[in-house]
């Protein structure tokens, strides 16, 4: 029991008074002569002992009497926490990831919540309310109403604990105030679980919502299986959660042109192929027809025209054959010319360059291949057996790279970095018996920063890449190497190659960084925007040698085929899909949290609060005690005798 003002039971010390009055005998009793003396002392005996009793008992009821008073005037009260003469704060957070968007007993579990919150909230109570995507702070019910009815799902939900972070700044730093967390979400498996640490700064109040079913199947990937000059073959994998086999109808669309059509036999994973002629899908997608998550039955892509990379190879006598034949396909642009005869003003309008065992790089060569290199393009660079190391280190150094005058030893190239980006998606396997090329003559190397891509058998590095430079440490000529005479050149060169213009992709993902080229020459301050039938941004670039690299993360925030647009042409589609991530209808098990309280609904959560907040006032009741205790003294003083 708790007092509204206990200062005034102070007062109980008045309880004296009475005890005071009580004890001293004010009255004197006067004697009177009778004959029967012995009867009227046994009278005068049996009147005192009543009147002492008579005594004590008015005694106690006025001393509860005057208790009770008291006690009333300090309005006790009955709360099951601390809560009096605090405000009571609230901050909502609620979890509107595509999760749930499922189906529960009434509903869609994101689509129910905001119903129950406008039912159970008072409109003009102050509150605080955070979601993945908006932040409402110190506002009412009524003021956000309409916006918590068109709430729409994000793509991506935030971590528990960035949560928690955000929707606790909300609170305010005011004194004496009840704060309350209610944090709304259906708490799908994550890489880091939701918990909970012990703050006494603020209250925690769960609310976990659970779908009626977990059955969902989704879109999870989508691939280019094979390519040949006349088809292109793409694999769609298929992802389900529930335990019993299902028939999927699954559609191939460009644009609302149905391209193919099939039934998938899907359990648990399951894949599909579709064989196309076209070369060019503008603006393709993947359908399936399921009745849970909806956000899953689409996949976007597009497979985007070739586009031809411009490679120079600048050389004084070496031969440049086997580079012609790399590069012959229609994918490449290939320019070779002798260095006495180089056109400086070409560079800037290549992707790659390579020298091809040049002896000396002169500085004018040297100054326009380092801004070159600096405005993203990419060199190879292929030394001589005789080339002048003191030279060749002048460029070298700007990138971390220092090499030693060439050793005459023959050197087997056995090592493959199968984790390098260049080698990607090239091996099936790691391969550990192969014939090994070899060379006769290379360069050792002092400092290498980088990665090596191709070592020796002495892990000393053959091919090293850093950032916009790669660097044989040997000449590729036939006197020297027979590296040219195996396959593993073609995925050396073609990669390096391919990866100075990153074309766009078949989709991206967006929540994650994304980076792609795009080849075109811009006006001055000219940019590319992304646009599609209801959105144009203008996504974070930089301009290059005859390209821009576009980057994007968080934008944009709908799945589609977006086009890049420089101004009001179309110079290319990229597309975007959600993560699908939010498609796995797995649960955290809230029951192992310890000190917290996990409600169903919110209407439970809300019904607690109040429990936990609601005051019973005493105060009329020792009122009632006190108007009993007079009654009792009036008849004692009336029937006692």
């Amino acid at each position: 029991m708790q007092f509204k003002h206990p200062e005034i039971l102070y007062a109980l010390f008045l309880l004296l008074i009475p005890i005071i009055v009580h004890l001293f005998q004010l009255r004197k009793f006067q004697k009177e002569s009778f004959t029967n003396v012995a009867f009227l002392k046994k009278v005068t005996l049996q009147t005192r002992k009543s009147s002492q009793i008579k005594k004590w008992v008015t005694l106690l009821t006025r001393m509860l009497l005057l208790a009770c008073v008291i006690v009333a005037f300090a309005q006790p009260f009955t709360s099951k926490n601390n809560t009096f003469n605090t405000t009571p704060e609230t901050v909502i957070y609620l979890d509107n990831s595509f999760s749930m968007e499922a189906k529960g007993e009434n509903g869609e579990l994101l689509k129910r919540t905001v119903q129950e919150l406008i039912e159970n909230l008072d409109p003009n109570d102050p509150i605080s309310l955070v979601t993945n995507t908006e932040v409402y702070k110190n506002t009412t019910l009524k003021s956000i109403q309409n916006d918590l009815l068109q709430l729409e799902y994000a793509p991506n939900q935030l971590p528990y604990d960035a949560a928690l972070l955000k929707s606790s700044k909300l609170f305010s730093t005011t004194a004496n105030l009840y704060r309350n967390l209610i944090f709304i979400s259906d708490f799908q498996a994550k890489d880091k679980a939701f918990s909970i640490d012990k703050d006494s700064f603020y209250t925690i109040h769960p609310i976990q919502l659970k779908p009626v079913n977990t059955f969902n199947i989704s879109i999870d990937s989508l691939s280019i299986s094979a390519s040949t000059g006349s088809n292109t073959t793409l694999q769609v994998y298929l992802k389900s959660n529930g335990s019993s086999e299902q028939y999927v109808p699954i559609s191939l669309f460009d644009g609302e042109k149905l391209l193919a059509k099939t039934t998938v036999n899907i359990k648990d994973q399951a894949e599909t192929e579709f064989t196309l002629t076209e070369k060019h899908i503008s603006k393709g997608k993947i359908v399936i027809e399921d009745t849970s998550l909806q956000f899953d039955n689409t996949l976007y892509f597009n497979i985007a025209e070739p586009t031809e990379i411009n490679v120079l190879t600048i050389q004084e006598n070496a031969s440049s054959n086997y580079l012609e034949r790399l590069f012959a396909s229609d994918e490449f642009e290939l320019t070779t010319t002798n260095l006495n005869k180089l056109n400086y003003s070409i560079i800037e309008k290549q992707q790659f360059i390579i020298l091809n065992e040049l002896e000396t790089i002169p500085s004018s060569l040297s100054n326009s291949l380092t801004a070159f290199m600096k405005k993203g393009g990419y060199v190879v660079m292929i030394p001589n057996s005789t080339s002048e190391v003191s030279n060749y280190n002048t460029l070298l150094g700007f990138y971390g790279l220092q090499i030693q005058n060439a050793v005459t030893t023959e050197k087997r190239v056995t090592r493959i970095n199968y984790s390098h980006p260049i080698y990607k998606n090239v091996f099936e396997k790691q391969e550990s018996n192969f014939q090994y090329p070899k060379v006769n003559t290379f360069f050792p190397t002092i400092s290498a920063s980088g990665s090596s891509a191709l070592s020796f058998e002495d892990a000393k590095p053959f091919l090293i890449i850093n950032q916009q430079l790669a660097f044989f440490t040997a000449a590729l000529n036939t006197e020297n190497s027979n590296f040219t005479e195996y396959d593993l050149i073609v995925p050396t060169f073609y990669n390096l190659a391919r990866q100075s213009l990153q074309k766009p992709k078949l989709y991206y993902t967006i929540g994650t960084e994304n980076s792609f080229d795009i080849p075109i020459n811009l006006e001055q301050d000219g940019v590319l925007s992304l646009e599609n039938e209801s959105t144009n941004m203008i996504p974070m670039q930089q301009y290059f040698n005859d390209k821009v690299t576009i980057t994007t993360t968080d934008l944009p925030e709908i799945a589609d085929v977006y086009k890049v647009k420089n101004k009001e042409t179309t110079v290319s589609e990229v597309s975007y899909n959600y993560n699908r991530q939010e498609s796995n209808l797995v649960y955290q098990d809230l029951s192992l949290l310890t000190g917290v309280v996990v409600g169903n609904s919110v209407a439970d959560i809300f019904e607690t609060i109040k429990s936990d907040t609601k005051i019973n006032a005493l105060w009329k009741w020792f009122v009632i005690f006190a108007l009993a205790f007079i009654i009792i003294e009036m008849l004692i003083l009336k029937y006692f005798k």
